[in-house]
């Protein structure tokens, strides 16, 4: 009965491992759709404090003119809105995460099937240790 407890603990623990994998891994997702929201919407940059009538920007990936990237040099104030190393930090960010959340996934998911190729294997050598009648 004792090694049957210790399977049972030894399973949770696999399923807490990768529980933790599935949140780290969502956190990671949450980090990336960030860099895309920032990296793909429209925005708006004040010239100064309150103002009423910011600048409209377009979105750093999809601009045409310029105004997110090369709107600096000609006094334009979305380049300093939203900056590059802002949506790199974010990327930075979730490549920890989704190294460790990938690794803690996988080593729970495979101590769990080995466990149970363990309890499998058990049981076929009980069935075929038992007299035959």
């Amino acid at each position: 009965m004792r090694s049957r407890e210790f399977e049972l603990d030894f399973r949770d623990k696999a399923t807490k491992t990768r529980t933790w994998g599935v949140v780290l891994l969502s956190l990671a997702a949450v980090l990336w759709v960030w860099c895309a929201v920032l990296l793909t919407t429209p925005y708006q940059a004040d010239r100064k404090p309150d103002d009423k009538y910011p600048d409209d920007c377009e979105s750093r990936l999809f601009t045409n003119r310029g105004t997110a990237n090369e709107g600096e040099l000609h006094g334009d104030y979305c380049a300093q809105e939203r900056d590059w190393p802002e949506v790199l930090a974010v990327l930075g960010m979730s490549v920890p995460l989704s190294v460790a959340g990938g690794t803690l996934f996988a080593i729970g998911t495979v101590t769990r099937r080995i466990s149970s190729y363990g309890q499998a294997i058990r049981e076929l050598d009980k069935l075929a240790d038992r007299p035959k009648a």
